[in-house]
């Protein structure tokens, strides 16, 4: 596969668990664990598609969605936003922002990489 995830996330077991199933897929994972320059991150790695964290240290992920649907380079890179709320307003929100999938922790490895291969398909 070879394509570039960047995972925006604060929990170093999360942080763990997901660069491990994705990197055995062939993915390369690079992460980043604050919301104040998130997008500065998003702008250096230029990845093929974000995992997002809502509650980071900083500033929201959907204050992060919103920027880098604002950006003329970035505006396009499937989101998947993660999530330990799980409430349906919780979800409108993130699907107003532009988040391509909306999903809640705990999370299966199984639906985690299902889901990244999808967005890697759009």
């Amino acid at each position: 596969m070879g394509k570039t995830v960047l995972l925006i996330e604060d929990e170093p077991n999360i942080i763990e668990a997901i660069s491990f199933i994705l990197s055995r897929d062939g993915w390369d994972v690079k992460t980043h664990a604050n919301g104040d320059d998130a997008m500065a991150a998003v702008r250096r790695r230029a990845p093929d598609l974000i995992i997002l964290d809502v509650m980071l240290p900083g500033k929201s992920g959907y204050d992060i969605l919103a920027e880098i649907r604002e950006d003329a380079d970035h505006g396009g890179t499937p989101v998947l936003m993660l999530t330990a709320r799980g409430q349906t307003r919780d979800r409108e929100l993130a699907e107003r922002a532009g988040a391509n999938i909306y999903m809640t922790k705990p999370f299966s490895n199984a639906d985690m990489l299902a889901a990244v291969r999808a967005l890697a398909e759009t």
